[in-house]
């Protein structure tokens, strides 16, 4: 399933991660290094046996091994994954360490490293509220379970330090979280207007269509609720690309848009270059990155007979094949300047023929589950209730 993930916050999110790796790495090894040096030269022979024991060099490599996949992650924009797998192997590393030094020794504890410290310190910077209550329970775990094994009171110390920086850490994540749903909100407002504006245009340019482009949104959005496994905020940025996926037809003349009879090829061809114009528009506004797959897909048929590039089956994005139903199916349920609305078991009928030829399978069985939802929408905010016409297919020139 491909959904909507913002690709300004991928963006940041990877410069988080980048950040993040690096101080890993530059503290976690400068630490062991000096602290090696300290050890050897200042200490008793007895705290050097800390650091010669354990995992010695493996320690080390394992920690390196996971560089390559950190690489891959960043390649494959898999970016999330590397904090959870970094703190996890680091967690887990330290802890297999500090058991094969200490049990069964009578060394008192001296471990545990200044990195532990900044992973928790630094988690806010994600502003996952997950990750930082892993972070936090992890490493305190981490530590009580040396303790109960050990059966070491020194363990104490740093369980308390790690409690400190845990409770300044989530203050600073409340405060991000605090600032960043302020900015997200008004940024939100801000978009709205924009879209709403957008659309206000489209349908002054084409009074046929008015409210199409709401209902559109509506439809699509049930569909994509009875799927799952869409959050709050991808529903509502797929709800923008939704009400802008005609916005390309403002370059459409409006002797073809609001031509009382079907359109020959010529004027058919010209109809064709919305979703790629529409595209092409948005491009360039800030926020609305995300809108550009529905906006220039949504006429792409599963057959690979669709336009503007032919795309075909899985080919076409996940969210685009959504709005296709609803786009045909709320053609076919309103009047236009060419032909009167078909009724709901007329348009029904067709959605059903259309699978596996114009529609996705998965989508026209999903479309079957969503009908009495849309039919209940369709009844409070259709612009007309036409006669019911017999026969005909679908038109794609909506």
């Amino acid at each position: 399933m491909r959904k909507f993930i913002n690709p300004t916050l991928i963006l940041e999110e990877k410069r988080a991660v980048i950040l993040f790796v690096w101080l890993f790495y530059l503290v976690s090894f400068s630490y062991d290094f000096f602290y090696s040096i300290i050890l050897k030269n200042f200490i008793n022979g007895q705290a050097s046996q800390i650091l010669h024991g354990g995992l010695g060099i493996w320690y080390f490599v394992i920690e390196l091994l996971m560089i390559p996949f950190i690489i891959y992650c960043l390649k494959k924009r898999y970016t999330f994954r590397i904090k959870y797998m970094i703190f996890i192997v680091y967690t887990v590393l330290n802890l297999v360490n500090d058991f094969v030094v200490y049990y069964g020794n009578e060394i008192p504890y001296r471990s545990g490293s200044i990195a532990e410290l900044l992973i928790v310190l630094f988690s806010p910077i994600f502003i996952n509220t997950r990750f930082f209550w892993l972070v936090a329970t992890g490493s305190l775990l981490k530590y009580s379970l040396l303790g109960l094994i050990l059966q070491d009171q020194t363990l104490l110390l740093p369980m308390v330090l790690l409690i400190v920086v845990s409770l300044i850490a989530f203050i600073l994540l409340q405060r991000f979280k605090a600032y960043v749903n302020t900015i997200q909100t008004t940024f939100d407002e801000q978009l709205e207007g924009i879209v709403k504006g957008v659309v206000a245009t489209l349908e002054l340019k084409d009074p046929y269509t008015r409210g199409h482009s709401q209902r559109v949104a509506a439809y699509s959005v049930m569909l994509a609720k009875k799927i799952n496994g869409f959050s709050s905020e991808e529903l509502a940025n797929f709800n923008y690309a939704c009400l802008l996926h005609d916005v390309g037809k403002v370059n459409i003349p409006d002797r073809i848009l609001m031509k009382p009879s079907r359109l020959n090829n010529e004027e058919f061809n010209v109809i064709k270059t919305h979703p790629t114009v529409g595209a092409e528009a948005l491009s360039g506004i800030k926020g609305l990155e995300c809108c550009l797959d529905v906006v220039r897909y949504h006429h792409e048929r599963w057959d690979g007979r669709g336009y503007p590039e032919g795309l075909k089956g899985e080919e076409i994005p996940f969210l685009a094949r959504i709005t296709a139903v609803a786009d045909a199916f709320d053609a076919m349920t309103s009047s236009r300047s060419y032909r009167p609305a078909m009724s709901l078991t007329e348009a029904y009928s067709q959605i059903i023929n259309g699978e596996g030829t114009q529609f996705d399978p998965e989508m026209v069985k999903i479309f079957k589950k969503v009908f009495p939802q849309w039919s209940a929408y369709h009844k409070e905010h259709s612009n007309s209730v036409e006669p019911t016409i017999k026969g005909g297919e679908i038109n794609e020139n909506s």
